[in-house]
């Protein structure tokens, strides 16, 4: 299982030009690395941009999507429009989402199933506040967001999907302040012990768990080689070509 290192440009660039140009510099340098699945998630109006550039090496997906796949829901995209702009893969329930736009559970569990429905590969966040780790709910929270997030969702449509679930501590997203691999380490083993206690141990070692949260060139590794994630889920670093490919290179 090859690890899956997404790049989430969240609101960025300010110019298709530059999103173009960033697009294209990643795909030059990552053409020769190997064993490594990497996917770019542009906001959505560079999605239809960046498709010439997409080739087997470098996949896009969307930075969200709806729970229906059309009708009147003004400012929404729906997963049939990702699929159709060549995007393979979709991140779900973001930490920011939830935040600033009042993302439930029960809503994400809604996009979690029309991801699917569209074959797409759904990517759900999870994590918890650094109030929540500090009154020691991390599990309860982690526990909670994924047992909600995957309800009424079969096993076999999870694995026809390569579904993949990214471990991102809220309080070390664009603080710079990454949680420890050996802290990491333990939410990973965590997360696989909860799907095979809701499902089974088949698809809890086939499931692919990331990492996110400050994550760099310098600390992508540990992640990968040390605590054991699949993959990473990059945010600010991502948009530095240079220190991309540099941590797609040390996750190889």
């Amino acid at each position: 299982m090859n690890p899956l290192i997404v790049a989430n440009w969240k609101m960025n660039p300010q110019t298709l030009t530059e999103a173009e140009g960033l697009f294209n510099s990643v795909k030059r340098g990552v053409k020769k690395i190997k064993n490594i699945e990497i996917v770019i998630c542009p906001p959505y109006i560079y999605l239809s941009a960046v498709k010439p550039y997409s080739h087997k090496a470098v996949k896009t997906g969307g930075q969200n999507c709806f729970w229906e796949e059309s009708g009147a829901f003004t400012g929404e995209i729906s997963p049939l429009m990702l699929k159709d702009l060549g995007c393979e893969y979709v991140i779900v329930g973001h930490s920011e989402r939830r935040k600033y736009f009042a993302e439930t559970d029960e809503m994400i569990n809604k996009k979690l199933k029309a991801a699917i429905k569209a074959k797409l590969s759904p990517i759900l966040c999870i994590g918890e506040t650094k109030a929540e780790r500090e009154r020691g709910k991390t599990e309860k929270v982690v526990k909670k967001q994924i047992e909600l997030g995957l309800k009424g969702i079969s096993s076999f449509k999870l694995q026809v999907s390569r579904f993949s679930i990214a471990y991102e501590p809220v309080w070390a997203i664009g603080t710079g302040n990454a949680c420890d691999v050996e802290e990491s380490q333990k939410m990973c083993l965590f997360i696989r012990k909860i799907i095979s206690e809701l499902y089974n141990s088949a698809l809890s070692k086939k499931t692919r768990i990331l990492y996110g949260g400050s994550v760099n060139g310098k600390n992508s590794a540990g992640y990968i080689k040390e605590a054991n994630f699949q993959g990473l889920l990059v945010g600010s670093a991502s948009l530095n070509a240079k220190e991309f490919i540099k941590i797609v290179r040390a996750a190889s």
